[in-house]
């Protein structure tokens, strides 16, 4: 069924993480933007040791205003929905048209790429919207420019936008390259909230298995594990990428922002080690539920095999004075039956046999500790 249809009429999910709108077989750097996605905003951040100018812009060909007045222009793109927007911008900026298509592509790796009068970065950030998921980050660095481009308008730049604003701030002082450090260490920053929320589930996961596990648990379990595995595609590759931008011997990237690069990478490396832990503790809780369930299951099936054997011995004495045999044809027909206290001496017999059950099965600790 192509619509993938299940029994029940209902529509099942796609297993695809993305959906590639260039058609097969289309030229290399077609931009085919999503008909879903914003429309951009574009705002531009010019700045200088001892100046600032900070504008919304509406009109593209007023960027001309402010590239290469000041040190340093940054134009932040928020949005993808309007291709014309961005072949202007490559246009403007000479950006090469397979990097072009990179930037509405949005199910890129992490990379760096070389296109001669550029660098084009390729970053993933992660967005907690209900079920976690990550947004692609695309940036290309000139000598005296750096351009964004976000799938959406989110936070993740504003730190960096309001340091900026700082007269003192050292980002002012330095070029092109240190904004774009500055830029990716707030989208590598940005995994560790994401990885302190998924360590207070775990803790919170941990004490209901200790208390009471349930099988809504192994579901939380199996979400979280879900979520871990996607950080987890989306900082390997970015770790790679920065180790290769901070070993980059193009003129882009000076000497002492390979310091900051360095520094970024050995994040990434703390934020897979605490991946790789939270994994293996969502591999642990999941060993520790099944081992509480079996454990439990043990104890429920020892109460009832209890229960049976104490009612095993009642049973046959209930069964034996039940017999239909008549005590007037013979003395030896159950002559019991016909005396006075025949009857309390049945139940006293099975309580007797009961009580020796449990002080048997409780000297030999299957009852109790």
């Amino acid at each position: 069924m192509s619509n993938r249809q299940s029994k029940h009429g209902k529509r099942r999910g796609s297993n695809l993480r993305f959906r590639r709108r260039t058609a097969p077989g289309n030229a290399p750097g077609a931009v085919v933007v999503d008909p879903g996605a914003p429309h951009p905003v574009v705002r531009v951040v010019s700045y200088g040791p001892d100046d600032l100018a900070e504008e919304v812009v509406t009109n593209l060909d007023h960027l001309a205003e402010f590239v290469g007045r000041r040190r340093v222009t940054w134009v932040d793109v928020q949005g993808l929905g309007d291709a014309q927007t961005i072949h202007r911008l490559g246009e403007l900026f000479s950006f090469h048209s397979l990097a072009l298509e990179d930037v509405v592509n949005t199910h890129q790796r992490a990379k760096v790429e070389d296109y001669g009068n550029h660098l084009f970065v390729v970053a993933r950030i992660p967005v907690p919207n209900g079920q976690l998921q990550t947004e692609q980050i695309s940036m290309f660095l000139g000598k005296d420019f750096v351009v964004t481009f976000q799938e959406k308008p989110c936070e993740v730049f504003d730190p960096i936008l309001k340091r900026i604003r700082l007269a003192q701030c050292s980002i002012r002082g330095a070029g092109a390259d240190h904004l774009a450090y500055a830029l990716l260490d707030a989208a590598v920053d940005g995994y560790f909230p994401v990885l302190e929320q998924c360590g207070e589930r775990l803790d919170e996961i941990d004490d209901e298995l200790s208390l009471r596990p349930t099988p809504n648990t192994m579901v939380e379990v199996r979400d979280l594990r879900r979520e871990l595995l996607t950080l987890r595609r989306a900082i390997w590759p970015l770790r790679d990428a920065l180790n290769l931008l901070a070993s980059h011997p193009g003129e882009f990237v000076a000497d002492k922002t390979r310091v900051y690069l360095r520094d970024c990478q050995d994040h990434t490396v703390q934020i897979i080690d605490l991946i790789e832990t939270c994994r293996e503790m969502c591999s642990d809780l999941r060993d520790f539920y099944l081992s509480a369930v079996n454990n439990r299951m043990s104890e429920i099936m020892k109460v009832l095999t209890v229960i049976a054997t104490i009612f095993m011995p009642l049973t046959f004495i209930a069964g034996l004075y039940g017999m239909n045999f008549d005590p007037s044809v013979s003395p030896w027909n159950m002559p019991e039956l016909l005396w006075r206290f025949g009857y309390p001496w049945a139940l006293a017999l099975m309580t007797a046999v009961a009580v020796a059950q449990l002080l048997f099965f409780r000297r030999r600790g299957w009852l109790g500790r």
